[in-house]
């Protein structure tokens, strides 16, 4: 019998294996992206003291348009880096959840980068 494969194990495996080497200070802190079938959010974090500093999603209201799509992304990846902005935040280390970069996760980096964050 063939056994089905849990993709959001996997995911959350590596996961852990990227976070193992990704941390986020006040410096430079954590981009990090979580993907859903119909939204995908991205939140700027300072490890060290444990808070979330800048946050975007496609799931706000007023957001305008279906959030799982490539546009959705980018767009989201445009509304963190005015996010981050506004907090005084320039430099990230980008933490892609254990997704491949690829998809939405790069249109969202893509549109990040646009918007003015170097990682």
């Amino acid at each position: 019998m063939v056994k089905a494969i849990d993709k959001n194990k996997s995911r959350l495996r590596r996961h852990k294996r990227v976070r193992s080497k990704i941390t986020g200070t006040p410096e430079c802190p954590r981009l990090n992206v979580f993907r859903s079938s119909m939204h995908i959010y991205a939140q700027i974090i300072d490890d060290v003291n444990g808070k979330t500093l800048a946050s975007a999603s496609s799931a706000v209201k007023g957001f305008g348009q279906y959030g799982g799509n490539v546009e959705a992304a980018k767009k989201v990846g445009l509304a963190i880096a005015e996010a981050a902005k506004a907090a005084g935040i320039t430099d990230v280390v980008f933490d892609r959840g254990g997704y491949v970069y690829h998809g939405r996760v790069a249109a969202l980096a893509e549109g990040a980068r646009e918007g003015g964050l170097n990682f």
